[in-house]
């Protein structure tokens, strides 16, 4: 029997940790398993707080592609533009050089999602995610820069602007942001004789009553708690309706400037997904069955399509009603991603496949160095062992043992070495110094031809 060949689209959670199960369970000449991603990285979201706020290095927060993949699989630094799954083809644009077509049998199609965004005027131009590596870098460097600006400008209007975070959305991303950034602002003003903490200004915009919504309302209410302790400003039920020119203006009626706009509200499925022939329910999410298989609105398998994570929706069958999805959290992916590879091999040894089932374990959120709140198995715990259990949890997630080893050493130096808070903003635009400084020449044969 040929090699049947499988295609993993996107390097995410579900990705890389489905390539990983297959990549040690597959036989020789079973299976050939191609991943397909534009970066030759995964980044493990959950320490992007810690990354950016200094506490690791961003190197540890990602796993290398081709180092963790380096048995059984191939990898094709690209990006999937369409997905023609009635032929069994995917399109794929290398980094360099024409689009080529790759065949498959099975497809794992797991694009991830990118921030779900809102018509808001000058979001587009003075905003950024919270997604990848790249933007917790520039958040790490743009806050320190500001300390800097604030500290040399003599004028209060000008500093005023520099010294104001505003974070748009109160689940997890944002309020571990927003939590690690000031816990990093507030350390590195130690260096910075001519301010004070109350000099500056922590924003957050929640549209809703409540924060943390994948906990109860008393832990969500502790937090809003320990956060206006700390000084922070929590608008609940407002809304960011405008922030052009850096003026925000929220729904309750305030307005003021920001120099710094994080927007963590929410995502959406990959928009890949529009070029594809699967079926998507009615918020663009690929419609699975238990077993991960993609199903169609008549609830027919399509065989050799399977999804997962949280661009795909999953029924949850530890769930206490019917009809219920699983989240889009890295706890179910990782965990989806091990039954999917399970599944797809069982295929294609003629078994069937099994259900994904997991009764969620509880989430755990860092508000800084120390500080946390967690609430597992409905346990609920806060302060310093909530921290430790983020930190536990999160550390024994993070796939390679290469990474868990950096991530414990940056943890044990940290206990010893202060925080780094120097500002590295030259790498946004690496060029610009070179150029500067290097006068534009006209080709000769420009002045030939006039």
């Amino acid at each position: 029997m040929a090699a049947k060949r499988i295609l993993v689209v996107g390097a995410g959670h579900v990705g890389l940790y489905a390539a990983l199960r297959l990549s040690k369970k597959v036989k020789r000449g079973e299976a050939e398993v191609i991943v397909v991603d534009p970066q030759p990285h995964m980044t493990y979201q959950p320490f992007l707080p810690e990354a950016a706020a200094g506490n690791i290095s961003p190197r540890h927060a990602v796993v290398t592609l081709r180092r963790a993949l380096k048995r059984n699989c191939r990898i094709m630094a690209g990006e999937v533009t369409e997905i023609n799954h009635a032929d069994k083809v995917a399109t794929v644009q290398p980094i360099i050089g024409p689009e080529r077509q790759v065949s498959y049998d099975h497809v794992i199609v797991a694009p991830g999602s990118v921030s779900r965004t809102l018509p808001i005027p000058g979001l587009r131009e003075h905003a950024v995610g919270f997604k990848t590596i790249g933007e917790a870098i520039f958040l790490r460097n743009h806050v320190l820069e500001r300390l800097d600006v604030a500290a040399t400008t003599a004028d209060p209007a000008t500093r005023a602007c520099a010294l104001t975070f505003v974070f748009v959305g109160g689940g997890y991303a944002g309020i571990e942001a927003l939590a690690e950034m000031e816990d990093m602002a507030r350390d590195a003003l130690r260096y910075y004789p001519e301010l004070e903490a109350a000099d500056m200004r922590w924003v957050l915009v929640e549209a809703i009553h409540r924060i943390l919504p994948e906990v109860d309302p008393d832990m969500g209410a502790y937090t809003v708690q320990q956060l206006q302790k700390r000084g922070l400003d929590i608008r609940l039920d407002t809304r960011l309706e405008s922030c052009v020119g850096g003026m925000v203006k929220l729904s309750d009626g305030d307005s003021f400037r920001a120099d710094t706009i994080v927007w963590t509200a929410g995502v959406k499925p990959h928009p890949m997904l529009d070029r594809t022939d699967l079926p998507r329910d009615d918020r663009r999410r690929v419609t699975c069955l238990p077993t991960l298989q993609v199903v169609d609105a008549e609830g027919e398998v399509v065989p050799g399509a399977w999804s997962g994570g949280d661009c795909s929706a999953v029924p949850d069958l530890a769930a206490d009603r019917p009809g219920v999805l699983c989240s889009p959290s890295a706890q179910h992916a990782v965990r989806q991603a091990t039954r999917m590879a399970d599944n797809i091999l069982a295929v294609i040894r003629g078994s069937e496949p099994k259900e994904y089932r997991h009764r969620h374990v509880g989430s755990v959120a860092s508000l800084g160095l120390h500080k946390g709140v967690a609430q597992v198995y409905g346990v609920k715990l806060t302060g310093f062992p909530a921290w430790f259990m983020h930190r536990a949890y999160h550390m024994s997630r993070i796939p390679s043992v290469n990474r868990r080893v950096r991530v414990v050493v940056d943890w044990t130096l940290a206990l010893f070495l202060k925080r780094e808070v120097v500002s590295l903003g030259e790498l946004h635009q690496p060029r610009e110094p070179f150029t500067d400084v290097t006068p534009p020449v006209q080709p000769k044969d420009a002045l030939a031809v006039k």
